[in-house]
């Protein structure tokens, strides 16, 4: 996540997307796992009979509620209406998962940490289903270089951070930082608030759609190296999984994939997506990645 720039450059450093949703340039617990078959895409996406483990959040106005109008005008719009069927896994996943059930770093609860909203962008690309993700420039003073969600602090003017500020901010920031066209952006799903501990950011998890793919790429060099897209088959491949390990005693997943190394916050959201939308596929927990001292 980045502070809001000031710019809104549809060009990227490291490359573009079309409408038609194709990246050019590319440099970057246990559950209901499925076969280890390799098959995700929009036709074969593995489609789990129950909903994952948990029952409905109990703490509602820990989510924005769904609103009526344009990204920018009125309450932003949640909505799963003509979504593919493939997402109906993640759809159940966001109506039930619990905040403990992603996380065992949830907000203070004394109200403290700064609000912040981060997009979890779904969409279809040559390989089938896919994630926009986003590369931290190398020079900044904080997780520099780390693959992240598009996202950052709200804004004043994003509204009530119970309501739709955190919608608001997550389409402001993806367009601020990688160039989407937020009106080709469906937002279904919000899911429980998460806590980083070493920023104090309060994280809403916002899951959107890319009904109408735009052009994207890094919009301000200073803060953003480049703007890629994962396909989810990448991601759920064992090959490209591990466990990283920093010298601080953190552990958590990681994944190796367009040449970058996805961990943190960002693995760890994904890695409970894939989990609860049963599209896990038993990997190696033992295979280690060591973090520099500094990431």
């Amino acid at each position: 996540m980045t502070n809001a720039s000031e710019t809104h450059r549809r060009t990227g450093e490291q490359g573009t997307r079309d409408g038609r949703g194709r990246h050019e340039g590319r440099a970057p617990a246990v559950g209901h796992a499925q076969p280890d078959d390799g098959r995700v895409n929009g036709r074969a996406m593995p489609d789990p009979q129950a909903p994952p483990p948990g029952r409905p959040h109990d703490n509602q106005a820990a989510r924005p509620q769904p609103g009526t109008g344009s990204p920018y005008g009125g309450l932003p719009v949640i909505s799963q209406d003509g979504l593919p069927k493939w997402l109906d896994p993640v759809v159940r996943a966001a109506e039930t998962v619990e905040p403990l059930q992603l996380s065992r770093f949830l907000p203070p609860s004394d109200g403290g940490g700064r609000q912040s909203a981060v997009l979890i962008l779904f969409g279809e690309g040559e390989r089938g289903p896919e994630l926009l993700l986003m590369e931290r420039a190398g020079s900044l003073r904080s997780h520099a270089g780390q693959p992240a969600f598009p996202g950052g602090a709200l804004d004043p003017e994003d509204g009530d951070p119970a309501t739709e500020g955190p919608l608001r901010a997550a389409l402001r920031e993806a367009e601020e930082e990688t160039g989407l066209d937020p009106r080709g952006v469906q937002l279904f799903g919000v899911l429980p608030r998460l806590y980083i501990p070493v920023s104090s950011f309060v994280v809403t998890p916002v899951l959107g759609w890319w009904r109408a793919p735009s052009p994207v790429g890094a919009v301000d060099p200073n803060e953003t190296a480049r703007v890629f897209t994962v396909p989810v088959a990448d991601l759920t491949d064992p090959a490209n999984r591990a466990i990283t390990v920093h010298p601080s005693g953190y552990r958590g997943p990681a994944f190796l994939v367009e040449s970058a190394l996805v961990w943190g916050f960002t693995a760890g959201v994904i890695d409970r997506l894939l989990h609860y939308a049963g599209w896990e596929r038993p990997w190696d927990r033992t295979k280690q990645v060591p973090l520099d001292r500094h990431a």
